[in-house]
């Protein structure tokens, strides 16, 4: 000890002061220094992958002769420490660091050399022993990889399906309940809340199943690359074994790249995944959106729905209450969206060999995964399941919509259905009445014609 709470470390570019009770050593010491930047760390996410990542080496490297078993089972079990997230706190260097990653890359090291030196009751080398058979060049992409592949398949799709399920419920609960459609804001034909929430599922489950698509890329792993793609100070069979390990321990499937070129120096199946979170993003604005339309008033507004009242929704103006929770899933997709160009950024920045942009985007792809899972479960709980329909609005607004006249142009044609519809809005009548004074159709039949439920069903008019 030189400093009280400090202890003297050393690295191959000398000593510095480290806490005394950090488990990191002087190489994470030195980047929490140099980069002083956001105060935002690596993502625990990104760290747990990390540790999945050093344990499967490790059993690897076993295997293959290289490492003592006792090195081999005392770093398995930190590994699986820093996995399950019980040393987050010891991972401080932050998001806007070297670009390959490698100050996390040693943050772990180290960190798992020391916590497996106290388990052996032997030195264990962060470089040497936890980090063999890697570099951080292959190790960092492939734990961007990793994390998304876990975070996606336990957080992200589990909560696109429930929010799917539970505008699948409501659309049953509201398949007769008919409104007026709306196209460029703009009175048009009826159709069903059901059927209107069916489209909100729809492109949920399409989501769903883009992102589902992109995985298979993801699971792609590009260990035992080395350095720069060519396996140097690696076994020929390192990088399969190495996701098999993997494959082991998280129930992901995951594999060898087919190319180590590409997986060190590309993150593009990083770009793909953001952009199908993006698209997921730009659903859910749409879905709010018109939860938020369908919910205004609720003297001036459309008053179609009440949403929950989740809290007073203004500091001077007693009784309002705002759409909160849709308000809150748009600014989480605005979020998503910007976070999808900066991966876009970040993922063109493969100079030769190497992206050296990896912390960034694995924190926004990280991010976008998070906000979007999170969002979707409050929406579905908070929004979804709970809104009320304003019957007597919806039947209002349907029975002075001249739009309706429409039902009747196989019957009467377009130029007599305009006629009527501008006269019934100018006069601010029923088209049914307009109807029945502008043509020889009775009421029985004009009735049956422009009843609302029937024509949410499309098709022609039955001719009698």
């Amino acid at each position: 000890m030189t400093d009280k709470g400090y202890r003297s470390e050393r690295d191959s570019m000398g000593e510095l002061q480290v806490p005394e009770n950090a488990l990191y050593g002087a190489q994470t010491q030195r980047a929490i220094e140099n980069f002083p930047i956001s105060g935002q760390p690596i993502p625990g996410a990104l760290i747990h992958a990390l540790g999945y990542i050093k344990a499967a080496c490790a059993t690897v490297n076993g295997e293959l002769g290289l490492l003592q078993q006792n090195f081999v089972d005392a770093i398995n079990q930190a590994a699986g420490e820093v996995a399950d997230g019980k040393h987050d706190a010891q991972f401080p260097v932050d998001v806007f660091q070297t670009g390959s990653g490698t100050s996390s890359n040693m943050n772990v090291n180290e960190v798992i050399a020391r916590l497996a030196a106290g388990i052996a009751g032997e030195s264990i080398h962060a470089n040497d022993h936890v980090n063999m058979g890697q570099s951080s060049n292959d190790v960092f992409p492939a734990a961007i990889h990793v994390s998304a592949c876990l975070e996606i398949n336990t957080q992200l799709l589990p909560a696109l399906d429930h929010l799917a399920q539970a505008i699948d419920k409501r659309a049953g609960e509201l398949s007769e309940t008919v409104t007026t459609g709306r196209t460029h804001l703009m009175d048009a034909m009826p159709v069903t809340l059901g059927q209107q929430l069916t489209g909100w599922s729809h492109q949920i489950r399409q989501n769903m199943y883009r992102i589902q698509a992109s995985l298979t890329r993801l699971c792609s792993l590009p260990l035992g690359g080395t350095a720069v793609g060519t396996g140097i100070n690696t076994p020929e069979d390192f990088g399969p074994r190495v996701a098999e390990q993997l494959t082991r321990l998280t129930s992901v499937r995951f594999r060898s790249s087919e190319n180590f070129f590409a997986g060190l120096s590309s993150q593009d199946s990083s770009v793909e995944m953001s952009g199908h979170l993006k698209t997921t993003a730009v659903s859910l604005m749409k879905i709010s959106n018109d939860l938020r339309w369908m919910n205004s008033g609720p003297l001036a507004g459309l008053a179609e729905i009440a949403l929950p009242a989740l809290q007073p929704g203004s500091s001077i103006m007693p009784g309002k209450v705002n759409p909160v929770m849709p308000e809150a899933v748009t600014m989480v997709c605005a979020q998503v969206m910007g976070n999808d160009t900066t991966v876009t950024v970040a993922g063109q920045s493969g100079n030769f060999q190497l992206n050296v942009m990896l912390p960034v985007i694995g924190y926004n792809l990280l991010q976008s995964i998070e906000l979007l899972g999170n969002a979707a479960r409050l929406l579905a709980d908070k929004a979804i399941a709970g809104f009320e329909v304003n019957a007597a609005k919806l039947q209002q607004a349907l029975e002075r919509n001249p739009i309706l006249v429409t039902a009747l142009n196989p019957v009467i044609g377009y130029e007599k259905g305009a006629a009527i519809a501008k006269r019934a809005y100018a006069e601010g009548r029923p088209v049914l009445e307009v109807a029945l004074e502008m043509t020889d159709l009775s009421a029985e039949e004009l009735t049956r014609l422009l009843e609302p439920l029937n024509l949410t069903r499309g098709g022609l008019p039955e001719q009698k």
